[in-house]
């Protein structure tokens, strides 16, 4: 395959237009040497678009455990042995101690995450008047991530204020009954049509070092263009002891990490692209070169692996000549303008 034009690929999304396949495993193939004209030409896109500010967002894990389905990444599936924490959701109290915990440091979004199937209506109750207490009481952005959703569920959160949904689709179609059996690739599609029709934002991306080839990432990613999420989180496999996948060889490097980001960034030109659960464990020492790509981050841990300290990133963009960006998104700043787990994923 000829050696790709990345300034040609950059051209091509700051237009708008998408990339053709053939670009786009390109992108993934592409060699090492050539790491620096890529990020570069990515960063030209995230420039354009959304400028050079960070969003950072605070993630808690508001039920632990518990959770029926067999997600072979995750520390909380059914067939998990993990050593982790398993509770029941939070009470009021939890939500708004973390909401305001996360405001203080500059978070552009409080999210929140649910083991589980998808919720019960007595915990659609419980949310509702948590996230209104928040829009209230804190006065934060929030999203949720709380598996498969119901139409007439997405309406009653809008109407308390959730702002965003996440429901990632993780991997391609093709790969992903090798991830999870319990429910489908469809199952996750027609979750975020219903967070969708009911006026709540998407946050959508997938998890990378799964056994997936470059076609599966590329597969995702264009479907992901398609959906058109406002956020497009990416994680990178950390094998947890305990789950299906503690031995698998991810394949993961920080270079191909790097790769991954700029191609999402030229096929989700608009988007939020967040580099996400497992920055810490496989970008490494290469972490600070992800914004370029990259937009959007994750502080002070995930799911139910630790992550780096609110101070540590806020050191990191600050020496990148980058800034933290806490403006409202409706306040007609950079989303106009150029805007689920490796155990550590929203789900």
């Amino acid at each position: 395959m000829p050696e790709p034009s990345f300034d040609t690929l950059a051209e091509t999304a700051i237009a708008g237009d998408a990339l053709t396949r053939e670009q786009a495993l390109s992108v993934l193939e592409s060699s090492d040497d050539d790491l620096l004209a890529l990020l570069h030409a990515a960063y030209r896109v995230r420039r354009q678009r959304r400028g050079s500010k960070v969003h950072v967002h605070r993630l808690s894990n508001v039920k632990s455990g518990l959770c029926p389905e067999d997600c072979h990444y995750c520390a909380q599936s059914k067939i998990s042995t993990a050593a982790i924490e398993k509770y029941r959701m939070w009470n009021d109290e939890q939500f708004l101690k973390e909401a305001r915990h996360a405001k203080d440091l500059d978070a552009r979004r409080y999210c929140m995450a649910l083991s589980g199937r998808g919720p019960t209506n007595r915990e659609i109750d419980n949310l509702c008047r948590v996230i209104s207490r928040i829009k209230d009481e804190v006065g934060i952005d929030t999203c949720l991530s709380i598996g498969l959703l119901k139409s007439d569920q997405a309406e009653r959160l809008k109407a308390a204020g959730l702002d965003r949904l996440n429901h990632n689709l993780n991997t391609s179609e093709r790969h992903y009954p090798n991830i999870c059996t319990t429910h489908t690739y469809a199952d996750r599609v027609a979750t975020l049509a219903n967070a969708q029709d009911a006026g709540l934002e998407l946050c959508s991306g997938g998890i990378v070092g799964q056994g997936e080839s470059n076609e599966d990432i590329v597969d995702m990613l264009f479907h992901l263009r398609e959906i058109e999420p406002h956020s497009v989180p990416l994680n990178f496999l950390i094998p947890i002891e305990g789950t299906p996948f503690e031995n698998i060889d991810s394949g993961l490097t920080p270079r191909y990490c790097l790769k991954v980001l700029a191609l999402a960034r030229f096929l989700l030109p608009a988007a939020d692209v967040r580099v996400a659960g497992g920055r810490e464990v496989n970008l490494r020492s290469l972490q600070p070169l992800a914004l370029y790509p990259a937009n959007s981050v994750f502080v002070e841990g995930y799911l139910t692996t630790d992550g780096q300290l609110a101070s540590e990133t806020a050191a990191m963009i600050q020496d990148l000549g980058f800034e933290v960006e806490i403006e409202p998104e409706d306040a007609g700043t950079s989303e106009e303008a150029g805007a689920d787990e490796t155990a550590a994923q929203p789900a």
